[in-house]
């Protein structure tokens, strides 16, 4: 039995994800905070024959956040995998007050180091596991505010935190979604939806990476905004604190 945890499991990419890792035959932890659409997934994966424990949880809370990963324990007695999905945009300005600018940090990058701690020594003393951050390009070019600054610092620990568990048998993934469709980015038509993403995800898991950006697109992007700096300043002058990302959980 393989056991994975998939925070922001209510709706978009956790929720694509937890259906897909399900279908595969995995035991999912479901966490999120919308007791509702908590209850809609894991009634859709229990009547596909799927396995699905949810657990509300809000991944700002450290009491929940520990208590999610006990009950993920008491499944079987091993924690396999880590989905670090969770999060949370707000106003793209530096401008943006405080209330936002904490809950972004809240839930973008203390909930996976949090969590991560959680789970660390459980697989270290399994000697395997996966572990999956859900970045974003916007950590690779600056167009976010506050929300970029979390997916750049995310990164920077993805990478930190895959060099220290190097030969411990757990494999950490930072997985970049470009614009995809979920709540984050519902004000935009005609994008992939977060199946995209959940595939990944999965490939992840079979062959752990340093990291995934996807849409394929978007790596031409993050090549050109690093070798052409000032004139990536000058596509984005202005444009990027009129874009205004919203919750998702």
């Amino acid at each position: 039995m393989t056991v994975v945890i998939v925070t922001g499991a209510s709706s978009g990419i956790g929720r694509a994800t937890a259906i897909r890792l399900a279908a595969r035959g995995d035991t999912v932890v479901l966490a999120a905070r919308r007791d509702a659409e908590l209850t809609a997934v894991t009634d859709e994966i229990t009547a596909a024959g799927g396995q699905a424990h949810p657990v509300r949880t809000d991944v700002t809370d450290p009491e929940q956040a520990e208590e999610l990963v006990a009950r993920a324990l008491a499944v079987s007695g091993r924690i396999d995998v880590l989905i670090n999905n969770a999060g949370v945009g707000g106003d793209a300005s530096v401008l943006a007050p405080d209330e936002q600018v904490r809950a972004m940090i809240e839930v973008n990058l203390m909930a996976p180091v949090r969590l991560m701690r959680a789970v660390v020594p459980i697989m270290r003393e399994q000697r395997s596991g996966s572990i999956v951050n859900i970045g974003s390009v916007a950590g690779e070019i600056g167009i976010g505010g506050v929300y970029s600054a979390t997916k750049f610092a995310l990164r920077g620990m993805n990478d930190s935190v895959r060099r220290e568990l190097t030969g411990t048998g757990i494999g950490v993934t930072l997985i970049e979604p470009g614009f995809v469709a979920t709540e984050l980015t519902a004000h935009r038509s005609g994008l992939p939806g977060p199946e995209i993403v959940a595939a990944a995800v999965e490939r992840a898991l079979s062959r752990p990476r340093r990291r995934m950006v996807v849409p394929a697109k978007y790596r031409a992007a993050i090549l050109f905004a690093n070798a052409f700096p000032s004139i990536t300043d000058r596509l984005y002058a202005g444009r990027a604190a009129t874009k205004r990302p919203t919750a998702a959980d």
